[in-house]
């Protein structure tokens, strides 16, 4: 039996680094997500589930880049959905054409995008003339500020929120766009402006010594992942058909940090197991009503106490690792080998 396994694990191995792995992926998953919205292979509960697990993945995978991979403390995430929520829920309810909303759809999320990052940049430029903990401090502020500024804004429902969109997030589009933030996310980190991001996580100091420019780099990780904040946030108000500024508090903040550290950080794989575990468990838990608020984060409690890392804390599941990665640690332990065998 362990045969078998080992068998199994080694064609997944093999399957997983091949080159067209990707691709086809992507194709048979775009496949599979448009012919269950079409046809009814999976019900509309099960899809809007799915279309939340997606959302969340954009979140997760998008905080940890800051949280994770960078080392700095972010908490105002849910402010970057704010702001891409409410831009493209405006955009396609009072500015573009009823009629060519399916088409102008895509533009909408891209502009929900574009504002949260430019957003992000106003607030990155102070915020990284500082070290240390500041950051937290001037997300949680910002997080505030947004909340309190929507709520006194008339022209956008105010506290009564922002109703009137289509419902033009479907399975495919979500699925679209978490491949894409996923492999751009994937794709930063393991480049050579990636190592830049690593190495202020291990030492700023150091890095800096190194030549990287350690403001600019943190400054453009931080917009990319405000981007994809309002992405997800223009998703989210266009699956939800309503929005208001109590879905953006500090509380749904505290849930994308849930996701990251349950999952784990610096990991793109663990930010995809934590946002379906915790998607998934909120629904389960459901019935339980406001004690399942109560519950999942005394789960993560003992999570920190018994795995602080997370499931896969600074660990990468294998077909996320570029070949190029795979085959340089395969030859650092075959020279490690040789050289303790010498040395005996």
């Amino acid at each position: 039996m362990a045969a078998f396994y080992k068998n199994i694990l080694a064609r997944w191995q093999y399957i997983s680094t091949h080159k067209f792995f990707w691709p086809v992926f992507f194709v048979a998953g775009l496949a599979f997500s448009i012919a269950a919205a079409t046809f009814d292979i999976l019900d509309l509960y099960l899809q809007l589930i799915l279309i939340y697990v997606g959302i969340n993945i954009i979140l997760t995978v998008s905080l940890n880049l800051v949280n994770g991979y960078m080392g700095e403390f972010s908490i105002g995430h849910a402010g970057f959905m704010a702001i891409g929520a409410y831009t493209a829920s405006l955009l396609t309810v009072n500015i573009f054409p009823a009629g060519a909303l399916n088409y102008l759809f895509p533009l909408a999320i891209v502009a929900g995008g574009m504002a949260a990052a430019a957003v992000g940049l106003i607030v990155a430029v102070p915020s990284f003339k500082t070290r240390g903990d500041y950051l937290a401090i001037v997300t949680l502020a910002f997080g505030m500020i947004v909340k309190s500024g929507i709520e006194n804004i008339e022209a956008i429902g105010g506290p009564r929120g922002f109703l009137g969109m289509s419902k033009l997030t479907t399975l495919p589009w979500v699925f679209f766009w978490t491949v894409l933030s996923v492999w751009v996310i994937r794709n930063l980190v393991y480049s050579k402006f990636g190592r830049g991001v690593l190495s202020i996580r291990e030492d700023e100091i150091a890095s800096d010594l190194m030549s990287v420019n350690t403001r600019q780099v943190k400054i453009i990780v931080f917009v990319v992942s405000s981007f994809f904040a309002g992405v997800a946030g223009g998703l989210f108000a266009h699956a939800l058909q309503f929005i208001n500024p109590r879905m953006f508090d500090i509380i749904k903040s505290t849930d994308i940090l849930i996701m990251v550290y349950l999952g784990g950080i610096a990991s793109i794989g663990g930010s995809i197991i934590g946002a379906v575990i915790y998607t998934i468990l909120l629904e389960i838990l459901r019935p339980l009503g406001i004690w399942r608020m109560v519950l999942m984060p005394l789960m993560l409690v003992v999570l920190m106490i018994y795995r602080p890392r997370g499931i896969m804390g600074m660990r990468e599941a294998r077909f996320f690792v570029p070949l190029r990665d795979l085959l340089a640690a395969k030859l650092w332990k075959q020279k490690k080998k040789e050289a303790s065998d010498a040395s005996a």
